[in-house]
């Protein structure tokens, strides 16, 4: 590529590697990356913290390392994006609040640490909506996110802002976060791949707050969206460096024992309805998996309902604790409305109800780890249906309980912390469509080899012009 004005088109693997030879420089990628999303930022509201002194400033120093012979990182000269829920020093950690636009981090969270080690150059910061609460990306203080592939549709959430960058050429690569589908679900919406860890596999903590409750220390996690499965890949092993500050942090071994190449297609999981588009996707890419030597049978998965309900007694209880009044002071008519959804759901939380919900956790872990074991790919829907029209969830109780159920795997996934990875196929008519990837705790790398063999059959084109 001569024309260095369109390197914001190429992989982070292609940056990485052009940057480290001497193709091109890091600052050429930088500049490309900031005119990208100068020029297509204003419609869609993706990134809502642009930063480019600083990330020249990033890019000209990895310039000056490589022609050193300096060692660099793998993500070296590669752009990228930060949600706004965790800490990047100097910038406020809003979590789309407006009571947090001053909340200013005075140093990184270990996952921004991780990108910047790794080289990567922070172009800006994406949207999330209020307290990352929806599966759809709107707040009082940024705005809305819209989805570069059709407005009219969620580019998802929390991270919808990641996504929407990523889909449309605004960095190569973003970091996002998942405790109900946050990574997944924006993917999915926005026709590209996203990464959900094992819990404790990435190192994340924000210092501007205090420590999570019980609950988002069992579930919450950061990874990546990016557009290829082998930028996921890089993306992953930036993020997931050492860095003990995070009481959960687990240094997996890189040595792994073999597993059965075993696939088990859940179609249709405990007997829901889901959407023919879905199903017709799942289908192809077992297929898929199965010409390329893989053992794929169809049959159910162990439970996921329990974990649903399980999981909004720990939300409704650990939001009581910690959150309500910081509901009630930012006035935000969508996530109240979201939350009084959920108290409907769930009832009024009990120390009873969370001793039960997390002694269920420990038997439904259990189940799932035995069934991985034999089984080491499950293949799930996404959601039951195809990305939501804007606003649905908050469009009436009926609206929210039709997305709720369509995100059973979103919701009860992250309960057994598994990692689990969204592989982005094809089109539901305009809207995007995908299939979920699940396998045993701290084993990415099966994610990553199934999830190529499915990308290899065609994904939807990307970048994109919204």
């Amino acid at each position: 590529m001569t024309d260095t004005s369109d390197l914001w088109r190429l992989s982070a693997a292609d940056l990485a590697s052009g940057i480290q030879s001497g193709t091109f420089s890091a600052q050429a990628a930088t500049e490309s990356a900031l005119a990208r999303l100068a020029a297509v930022n204003p419609k869609l509201n993706a990134v809502v913290t642009e930063m480019p002194d600083e990330a020249i400033a990033a890019a000209k120093a990895i310039d000056q390392a490589v022609a050193k012979g300096d060692p660099v990182g793998c993500l070296a000269g590669v752009p990228v994006t930060v949600k706004v829920n965790v800490d990047q020093k100097g910038h406020p950690t809003t979590n789309g609040l407006t009571q947090q636009k001053d909340l200013i981090a005075q140093e990184d969270s270990p996952v921004v640490a991780n990108l910047r080690k790794a080289g990567a150059v922070i172009i800006g910061r994406t949207n999330t909506p209020a307290f990352s609460l929806r599966w759809f990306t709107k707040n009082n203080l940024h705005g809305t996110t819209k989805n570069p592939r059709d407005p009219g549709l969620t580019p998802g959430g929390s991270s919808g802002g990641a996504a929407a960058a990523v889909a449309s050429g605004i960095g190569a690569l973003a970091h996002g976060t998942d405790i109900a589908g946050s990574i997944r679900y924006p993917a999915y919406a926005c026709g590209i791949h996203g990464l959900r860890p094992t819990v404790g596999r990435v190192p994340a903590v924000n210092f501007t707050a205090p420590d999570r409750h019980i609950g988002g220390q069992l579930m919450a996690v950061s990874g990546p969206i990016a557009r290829t499965i082998k930028d996921l890949e890089l993306g992953f092993k930036a993020m997931s460096a050492p860095d003990i500050r995070d009481s959960w942090y687990v240094p997996a071994p890189a040595a792994r024992p073999d597993l059965p190449k075993r696939v088990v297609l859940a179609s249709a999981p405990e007997n829901t309805s889901v959407h023919p588009d879905v199903i017709a996707a799942l289908r192809k890419a077992a297929d898929q998996l199965s010409n390329a030597g893989w053992d794929v049978v169809e049959g159910p998965c162990p439970p996921l309902r329990a974990a649903v309900a399980a999981q909004v007694t720990l939300w409704l209880s650990e939001f009581k604790r910690g959150a309500l009044k910081a509901l009630e002071k930012e006035d935000e008519a969508d996530s109240k409305f979201v939350y009084a959804q959920l108290e409907r759901h769930g009832g009024v939380p009990d120390f009873n109800s969370v001793m039960d919900a997390l002694q269920l956790r420990a038997q439904l872990v259990r189940e799932w780890q035995m069934f991985l074991q034999e089984n080491p790919i499950v293949i799930l829907p996404v959601s039951l249906e195809p990305p939501f029209p804007v606003q649905l969830d908050v469009s009436s109780p009926s609206g929210f309980d039709r997305v709720f159920e369509a995100q059973l795997t979103q919701v009860a996934l992250p309960f057994f912390g598994v990692p689990a990875l969204t592989v982005s196929t094809g089109f539901s008519g305009t809207a995007p469509i995908g299939v979920q990837l699940v396998g045993p705790r701290y084993r990415e790398d099966l994610l990553f080899a199934a999830g190529a063999v499915i990308e290899s059959g065609g994904v939807p084109p990307s970048p994109i012009d919204p």
